[in-house]
């Protein structure tokens, strides 16, 4: 059902999708769907999940096999891993992290980017030996910066977008610089 959600994320958008054409692109009747979600917020939430899971896996995945000499190795690892998200899973491109959906989507708690961002900064003190409670703040910020800075290079298309993810970079480089050097 997942699966069926987020192809149909890609095709028709979130707004195009409805419960019954996500359980007749699954091949399950509408009331078994219900069995597992109450509505399209809540398969889309489930759906968003699971891209957060992967993209977790991914950067994790990737950090334990590079070389990574220095933090902004493993930067490069999470724009990495985010680019393939975007460009290679289903429905990434439309509703990314839930945050189309709505800016809670991941977590009643907390914004969606302030639950990646935790994550991300859980996995950077594990790999780097750094403080969880100095690195929350300058990794929630980067988050937001490259957040809206990515959102310039994929859904606006004002310019290239390799350019764009280049300096997304390099502005998330540069701000951390200042906390982790």
């Amino acid at each position: 059902m997942l699966e069926a959600c987020a192809n149909l994320i890609e095709e028709v958008g979130y707004d195009g999708v409805t419960t019954t054409l996500i359980a007749e692109r699954a091949g399950v009747a509408v009331g078994s769907l219900y069995q597992f979600f109450p509505d399209k917020r809540a398969v889309v939430q489930a759906l968003t999940m699971r891209n957060l899971d992967q993209f977790m896996e991914m950067i994790a995945t990737r950090m334990g096999t590079a070389q990574l000499d220095h933090w902004w190795d493993a930067v490069d690892t999470v724009f990495d891993a985010y680019v393939t998200m975007y460009r290679q899973v289903p429905g990434f491109t439309q509703i990314r992290f839930g945050d189309v959906v709505d800016l809670r989507l991941m977590d009643d708690q907390r914004d969606n980017n302030t639950v990646i961002a935790d994550r991300l900064a859980g996995l950077l003190t594990s790999r780097f030996d750094l403080d969880l409670g100095e690195l929350r703040l300058p990794i929630s910020v980067a988050v937001e910066i490259a957040d809206g800075i990515l959102n310039l290079a994929f859904r606006r298309k004002l310019f290239t977008e390799d350019v764009v993810i280049a300096e997304a970079r390099r502005v998330v480089r540069a701000y951390l610089s200042g906390h982790l050097d």
